[in-house]
């Protein structure tokens, strides 16, 4: 046996070189996703996927990319290396948002059509449940201990809470006009939720599922009617909350302990969702109308780059990484 063969692998995995975080946007109108190189930010690559693709997320060790493809009625499994479908999953009918639980396995679903939210094990493929929720669902969120989930409802104008054990709705919270989204705090105790029409945000505190305090946005020169919160994203220390605004062409940068308007940052046209890289050190925004991708300095919170992508860009979805290190130094997504 040669007792050198492990330093040889040693040596040779310390000289591989390390692969460039890499954000994943859905293209509506194109059915494809874009791929931007997160340090370049430059288009790596494009490829197909199924009609109307718009909720986005990866799995935990960025091996696996879900992509809801709405007018395909299915969410499609995906190797983010090749762009190749592994296969579908059931969805049931028009998927729009989709959350992944904490197990890593555990899909919920929100049905437009239907009016459901559909819980599917994405190992066996299996459809665990449809939950009955309100009219037209489109937000779709896990708390961070994996116990709720809860659905926006467009047309109900409520979030509805979901008791992830039993599989069943367990109460809704009235919020906004049209909901588009909702998102989890960190330590899982307040649910931000946007109101598209309403043009506001929902805070509401998840231990009594009521509102504790409304957001409002003024823009300068802007019509309200055009100021419509969508996408959400926290930053990644948590003091900031990133709101996409619509056909304002601005993001909103949000005090979460005053819940006061810091600032406004003008991006491209009708900006849409939000998602972080691995660090927090950069916000990318899908801008549908523009066909582009807005990329922000998370901490001085100035535009810095326009990659243009797809028609009709609808979601995004940072790659996960083993080796990217959060602010503090942990790898990402280490528990602290």
């Amino acid at each position: 046996m040669n007792r050198f063969v492990p330093l040889a692998f040693a040596l040779l995995a310390v000289s591989t070189p390390a692969r460039s975080e890499e954000i994943f946007v859905t293209n509506e109108r194109d059915n494809t996703v874009s791929v931007i190189d997160g340090e370049s930010l430059a288009v790596l690559r494009t490829f197909p996927v199924g009609r109307r693709p718009r909720g986005v997320t990866f799995a935990k060790d960025g091996k696996t990319l879900y992509v809801c493809a709405s007018d395909s009625d299915a969410v499609q499994v995906i190797d983010p290396d090749t762009g190749q479908v592994r296969h579908d999953l059931p969805s049931g009918e028009d998927p729009e948002q989709f959350a992944l639980a904490p197990d890593g396995r555990t899909l919920f679903i929100a049905n437009e059509e239907n009016a459901t939210t559909t819980v599917v094990d994405a190992q066996t493929r299996k459809v665990l449940a449809q939950i009955d929720v309100g009219i037209e669902p489109e937000g779709m969120a896990v708390s961070p201990d994996g116990r709720l989930a809860v659905t926006t409802s467009e047309t109900t104008n409520m979030v509805h809470w979901i008791d992830t054990k039993t599989l069943q709705a367990v109460d809704a919270t009235p919020v906004g006009q049209r909901p588009r989204f909702a998102a989890f705090s960190a330590d899982g105790t307040k649910l931000w939720a946007s109101s598209e029409i309403g043009g506001t945000v929902s805070v509401i505190d998840v231990a009594s599922r009521t509102v504790i305090e409304t957001i409002d946005f003024a823009v300068k020169g802007i019509a309200a009617d055009r100021i419509q919160p969508v996408g959400i994203q926290f930053a990644k220390d948590g003091r900031h909350a990133f709101v996409a605004l619509g056909p304002s062409d601005r993001v909103a940068v949000v005090d979460t302990a005053t819940y006061r308007v810091e600032s406004y940052i003008l991006v491209g046209r009708r900006v849409w969702q939000l998602a972080l890289n691995a660090a927090g050190t950069r916000l990318f925004t899908t801008n549908g109308v523009s066909g582009d991708v807005t990329v922000i300095d998370a901490e001085s919170f100035k535009p810095i780059r326009t990659v243009k992508v797809g028609r009709f860009p609808w979601g995004a979805a940072a790659r996960p990484m083993a080796d990217a290190k959060a602010p503090d130094g942990r790898a990402a997504g280490a528990t602290p």
